[in-house]
């Protein structure tokens, strides 16, 4: 009886744990003009449902490469020559993937952050997201 239920508990965190690729939610902002998207994980939900848009990924965008939507994260910091580097953060979707999750690049005006993440919402900073929680509970359950 257990190893049924364990087996059913553990097909359903297989199946909620994944999405429609055109589904996922993501943080659509840039610290240019929203000092939230700096660090959105100070705010408390409510907040950021009010004042930090989010958008579905997929609409309006056309891509031939039959490729999964995700969220994506850039950090910049851009180097003016006569006054103090400006960091700006952008949140958005993303459609290309890079094959790291994140990766840095330079040049002689501005460095660069870049992390992607297949979550809703993930791009609002490094969170265990409630499906990889649940998986890792089932897993210490079924072993103890």
């Amino acid at each position: 009886m257990f190893k049924e239920y364990v087996q059913v508990l553990f097909l359903f965190v297989f199946v909620i744990s994944f999405k429609n690729a055109d589904s996922i939610q993501c943080y659509e902002c840039s610290s240019k003009n929203n000092s939230m998207c700096l660090d959105p994980s100070i705010y408390d939900q409510e907040t950021l449902r009010n004042f930090l848009p989010f958008t579905t990924c997929g609409r309006g965008v056309y891509t031939n490469n039959n490729q999964d939507f995700f969220c994506r994260k850039i950090i910049q910091t851009i180097l003016h020559k006569h006054y103090e580097p400006e960091i700006r953060v952008t949140r958005t979707c993303g459609w290309v993937r890079h094959h790291r999750d994140c990766y840095k690049a330079d040049n002689e005006d501005h460095l660069e952050t870049v992390c992607q993440c297949f979550s809703d919402h993930c791009n609002a900073g490094a969170k265990i997201s409630g499906a990889m929680t649940l998986v890792a509970l089932v897993t210490l359950k079924a072993y103890f």
